[in-house]
C-alpha cells in the first residue's frame, strides 16, 4: 500500500517537462546595437551643437556649421511646454518645436512598446544599464533594496513629475509663449551644454554619488529619479504590448524573475502590466522554454474546434522597427512641415550665447 500511495504522488511532483528553444534568442543581441547606434547618433548631434555654439562664441568667426535640431531631444521640459501650448492652440511653437515632435514620438513608443525608448533608445538607460553591469563585475552583485525602502523610493520621480506638471499645467498659452521668447528660453540647449562645460565641485559630488549608485543598484537614477521615465511609464500602462507568460509551457525555473532589471515577479505573473517595465526583453533571453516568455500583443482567438488561442509576438527586429519608424517618422513629419529647426535670427544668437554662461548678464 505504501507503494502504491508513492506511485499515487510522484507525477504531482514531477517538474514539467522542457521543451527548449528551438532557436537561440537575439533579443539582447539586437537591443544592444540599437542602443549604442542611439548613443552615436547623440554623440554626432553633441559634437555638431559643440562646434556651433564655439562659432557664436567666438563672435561668428572660424568653423561654421548648422545647428543640430535634433539637440532639443533633450529639453524634455521644453517638449512638454510646447505640447502644452499644441494642445491649447492648435498652433506649433516657433522656439524649440523639435523638442516637441520628439517629446510626443516618444510618448507614442511607450502607448505601442511599453518604456522601449528607456531600454532601447535612452543614452541615460544605456549607460545605467552598462554601469550595473559594471558594478556586478567590480562587486560581484548588485544590491536589492527592501521593500520598504524601495516603494517609496520609486515615488520620488512621481514626485518630480508632478512638480513640472504642476508648474506647467498651471501657465497659460501666453505664459508658455512668453517664457520661450525669453533669453533664457532661446538659449536653454546652449545653458544645458554650459552646465556640462563649467560643472561645479557639488555637481561633480553628486554626478559621482548617482554613478556609485547605478553600480549598486540596478537603473538606480531610472527606477527612483527620473520624472521623464515615470511619465513614459504612466503612458505605457496603455500599451497592448506586454511581456506575457505561458503557464502551460512554462517550467516555473524563475529565472525570468532573477534577472529582470525591475525585479517584477515574471514567474508568477501571466502578463506584466507594471509601469516599471522598460520592453528589456532581459527575462524572454533568460527563458530556456520554447514560447512560455513573449513580449506579445494580446492573444488572438483562433476559430477551431478547439477554440486556441494564438500570441502575436514581437521580436527584436519588430520593436527595433517600430522604434525607427515612430523616431524618424516625427523628424520627416515636422521637416516636412517647416517645424524641425528654431528660427532664431544669427545676430540674436551672436547676443546670447556668448554670455550664456552668465547668470547676470542684463539679457540672461
Amino acid at each position: 500500500m505504501a507503494n502504491l500511495a508513492a506511485e499515487t504522488v510522484m507525477p504531482c511532483e514531477q517538474k514539467k517537462k522542457l521543451i527548449r528553444r528551438f532557436m537561440p534568442d537575439s533579443s539582447q543581441r539586437v537591443r544592444h546595437v540599437v542602443q549604442w547606434i542611439f548613443v552615436a547618433l547623440n554623440g554626432w548631434i553633441g559634437l555638431q551643437f559643440y562646434l556651433w555654439v564655439r562659432y557664436f562664441e567666438r563672435g561668428g568667426t572660424g568653423l561654421y556649421v548648422s545647428r543640430p535640431a535634433g539637440v532639443e531631444g533633450w529639453l524634455p521640459i521644453a517638449g512638454l511646454m510646447n505640447a502644452k501650448y499644441l494642445l491649447v492652440t492648435g498652433r506649433v511653437p516657433t522656439i524649440h518645436p523639435a523638442a516637441m515632435y520628439l517629446f510626443l514620438g516618444f510618448l507614442l513608443m511607450s502607448l505601442l512598446l511599453k518604456k522601449a525608448f528607456c531600454a532601447w533608445l535612452c543614452p541615460v538607460g544605456t549607460f545605467s544599464e552598462n554601469l550595473w553591469k559594471l558594478g556586478r563585475r567590480v562587486f560581484a552583485r548588485n544590491l536589492y533594496l527592501p521593500k520598504w525602502a524601495d516603494l517609496p523610493l520609486r515615488g520620488l520621480k512621481y514626485l518630480l513629475l508632478g512638480f513640472f506638471a504642476l508648474i506647467i499645467g498651471g501657465m497659460s498659452a501666453e505664459a508658455l509663449d512668453d517664457f520661450m521668447a525669453t533669453p533664457y528660453g532661446l538659449v536653454a540647449d546652449v545653458k544645458m551644454l554650459n552646465f556640462f562645460r563649467d560643472i561645479g565641485l557639488t555637481a561633480v559630488v553628486v554626478v559621482g554619488i548617482l554613478v556609485l549608485l547605478s553600480m549598486l543598484v540596478q537603473n538606480f537614477w531610472c527606477r527612483y529619479l527620473c520624472p521623464y521615465g515615470a511619465l513614459l511609464g504612466l503612458f505605457s500602462l496603455l500599451s497592448p504590448a506586454k511581456i506575457r507568460r505561458d503557464a502551460e509551457t512554462c517550467i516555473d525555473c524563475g529565472k525570468c524573475a532573477r534577472v529582470c532589471p525591475a525585479n517584477l515577479p515574471v514567474d508568477r505573473l501571466v502578463q506584466i502590466r507594471s509601469a516599471e517595465c522598460s520592453a528589456c526583453m532581459i527575462c524572454v533571453a533568460a527563458c530556456p522554454a520554447e514560447n512560455a516568455l513573449q513580449f506579445s500583443l494580446p492573444p488572438r482567438r483562433v476559430v477551431s474546434a478547439t477554440q486556441r488561442w494564438h500570441r502575436r509576438a514581437l521580436g527584436p527586429f519588430a520593436v527595433a522597427g517600430v522604434l525607427a519608424c515612430i523616431f524618424f517618422g516625427a523628424v520627416l513629419i515636422a521637416r516636412a512641415t517647416n517645424h524641425w529647426q528654431t528660427e532664431v535670427p544669427r545676430d540674436v544668437y551672436l547676443r546670447l550665447v556668448p554670455h550664456a554662461k552668465d547668470a547676470s548678464h542684463p539679457g540672461m
